[in-house]
């Protein structure tokens, strides 16, 4: 079948596309660099306890894998995509500036809780965005999206730089700054028109009376991801303790963490070279069977006496363990998926990552209150489960 033509609008490729939509996930990612590892110190600074810490950072957990599913698959009936990002964009920088009122806990809770809801949907928004280019225009996504990973490895350092002139308190400032640039960039990101909806995918799920996103090899393959994504949890949760434990400085500790984004930095570098033309679901079935690896080895490093070098060589495996599954999950949506549902497709896959990653997260601290660092074997065991939900997909795709 032959694909349909283009609207006029729709043919002409904008000028600077990829360039454009490189700013627009590296001024994403900027917030989330400063936000993920200095916003629970800043809690601490202003006087919460570790429960109240926790709920603050859980509870938006479990609320934002509901509504960006939403958000994102309204973001497909928009008039423009680009417009309901601008809209999420600047409710978020408005929403930020409540960390600059008394820190109550309510009141922080209810910002936390509302930044939720219009922040979250902005990097999936951006992803389907980026998928239009890649099929209309056939841009690199890897080439675009590794500017978001650098731009986070470049908050993780410079925030601390600043913060250690500032102090901990500026960093509802630093946050707030991000979003800004967040703002500015969805002012110049290229406006694509509504997603196509005439598309050999759409006309197959007519001829096949499911649609794509229902299908049991989308659900399996998105559910695959989510575990792996998942196994990751304990790592999040409990490695720096675990380091710290052993007397490894926070130096170190802080180093392991940026090698981590280094080596998934470099993979996006490398992907269409090395990658290009394998299919998603092996990309993801590598990505499990890595993460696999890294978590049975993880508890071993340091009674095998691999020291440091062993902790960096397995947080040398987030390239494939965290990359791939990043890559796969983006280049499945683009062969399976018609335009007009990437929105959906984008919610679908944010939910079951962030569904799952909540649930292992919640059980993390018992996990490890039982097992220790042994728990990584049970990470190691979803891992493996996940390849084999990647795998009985594959069998059932069309």
């Amino acid at each position: 079948m032959s694909l349909p033509p283009l609207t006029p609008d729709q043919s002409v490729k904008p000028p600077r596309f990829e360039l454009r939509l490189s700013l627009l996930y590296a001024a994403i990612f900027l917030p989330m660099g400063i936000h993920l590892p200095y916003f629970p110190l800043w809690l601490e600074y202003v006087g919460f306890g570790a429960r109240e810490i926790g709920i603050v950072l859980a509870a938006p957990m479990f609320l934002r894998v509901v509504t960006t599913l939403l958000i994102t698959a309204s973001a497909d009936r928009a008039r423009d995509r680009a417009n309901v990002l601008l809209v999420l964009s600047v409710s978020t920088l408005v929403l930020s500036f409540g960390y600059f009122l008394p820190p109550g806990y309510l009141l922080i809770l209810g910002v936390s809780l509302a930044l939720a809801v219009v922040w979250t949907p902005h990097a999936p928004i951006a992803d389907s965005l980026a998928l239009s280019g890649v099929r209309r225009f056939g841009s690199d996504y890897s080439r675009m999206r590794i500017w978001g990973s650098t731009a986070f490895l470049v908050a993780n350092f410079g925030g601390g730089f600043l913060l250690s002139f500032t102090g901990i308190g500026a960093v509802p400032l630093l946050i707030s700054a991000g979003m800004a640039t967040v703002v500015a960039a969805s002012l110049v990101v290229p406006r694509l028109g509504r997603p196509r909806k005439a598309s050999p995918l759409s006309a197959a799920e007519l001829q096949q009376g499911a649609p794509s996103l229902l299908r049991p090899a989308f659900l399996y393959f998105v559910g695959g991801c989510g575990l792996v994504v998942a196994s990751h949890g304990f790592l999040y949760a409990f490695s720096s303790i675990y380091w710290q434990s052993l007397g490894i400085s926070g130096g170190v500790i802080g180093l392991l963490w940026s090698w981590s984004v280094v080596a998934e930095v470099g993979m996006f570098a490398i992907f269409t070279r090395l990658f290009g033309r394998t299919p998603a679901w092996r990309l993801v079935a590598l990505a499990g069977l890595a993460a696999f690896v890294r978590w049975v080895a993880f508890p071993m490093i340091w009674p095998a006496g691999l020291g440091i070098a062993g902790f960096f060589a397995v947080q040398t495996l987030h390239a494939l363990s965290t990359g791939l599954i990043l890559i796969g999950l983006q280049k499945m949506i683009a062969e399976t998926v018609p335009e007009d549902r990437t929105g959906a497709a984008q919610g679908i896959a944010f939910f079951a990552n962030g569904v799952s990653m909540a649930v292992v997260t919640l059980g993390s601290g018992q996990l490890y209150a039982a097992l220790g660092v042994n728990g990584f074997y049970v990470m190691a065991v979803i891992a493996l489960a996940a390849v084999g939900l990647v795998l009985r997909g594959s069998r059932l795709a069309p």
